[in-house]
C-alpha cells in the first residue's frame, strides 16, 4: 500500500516518524509493511533465535528482526537481517547504534498474507546486487525458501534440504523441515 504519492529522498524520507506496522522507501516512494500474522511472527522468531543461539556468544553474527537498513538509495525494514559482529555498528562505548546504513550480510524476507511474491522476488535480487550477500525469501503457503547470493541464480530450498549461509554463517544450515517444523505445535 503506497502511504506518499509524492517523491522524495531518502534523507527526506529517514525525517518520517516511525509507524507500525514499518514505512519502507523503494524509488522514491514510501509504503508501508503487512502487518505480520501468527506464522509470519513465529518463522522470524525462530530465524532470530536460532542464529543468535549459534553465534552471538561466539562473536560471529547477530541477527535483528525488524531492523531498518538504508542503503543504495532505498530504506528497507527486512522481516530479519543478519549482520556479522564487527558490521554491527557500535558507539564509542560499544553499545548497538540505532541505525544502520550498510547492507546486512543477510536479509530474509519472509511471505505474508497479501504480499505480492513477485514484489518480494524483485527486493531479494535488489539486495544481492546492493551488497547483500545472501537474502532468503520464506513462504510458508508451500513451506519453501529462496535462496539469493549476487552472481547466482536463486535456489529453491524445501523438505530436508539445509538452508546453508557459506560465507558468512558457515556452520548455520537447518533444513526447510525444520524451520517449517517450528509452526507445528501438537
Amino acid at each position: 500500500m503506497a502511504v506518499s504519492q509524492t517523491h522524495m529522498t531518502v534523507e527526506e524520507f529517514l525525517t518520517l516518524p516511525e509507524e507500525k506496522p514499518a514505512l519502507e522507501f523503494e524509488d522514491g516512494m514510501v509504503s508501508q509493511k503487512v502487518s505480520p500474522r501468527a506464522k509470519h511472527s513465529r518463522l522470524q522468531l525462530t530465524f532470530s533465535e536460532r542464529i543468535n543461539d549459534q553465534t552471538v556468544q561466539r562473536k560471529l553474527a547477530m541477527a535483528f528482526p525488524e531492523l531498518r537498513a538504508s542503503f543504495g538509495g532505498h530504506s528497507y525494514v527486512p522481516d530479519v537481517a543478519v549482520l556479522r559482529w564487527d558490521r554491527i555498528p557500535v558507539d564509542s562505548d560499544g553499545t548497538i547504534e540505532g541505525d544502520v546504513f550498510e547492507p546486512p550480510d543477510i536479509a530474509i524476507e519472509i511471505v505474508s498474507p497479501g504480499q505480492s511474491v513477485n514484489a518480494l522476488v524483485r527486493r531479494c535480487v535488489w539486495y544481492t546486487e546492493h551488497g547483500v550477500k545472501i537474502a532468503l525469501l520464506v513462504d510458508s503457503a508451500d513451506e519453501s525458501v529462496i535462496r539469493f547470493r549476487p552472481g547466482e541464480s536463486p535456489t529453491a530450498l524445501n523438505g530436508d534440504e539445509r538452508i546453508e549461509l557459506v560465507g558468512v554463517l558457515d556452520d548455520f544450515a537447518p533444513t526447510v523441515r525444520e524451520l517449517f517444523d517450528s509452526l507445528r505445535i501438537r
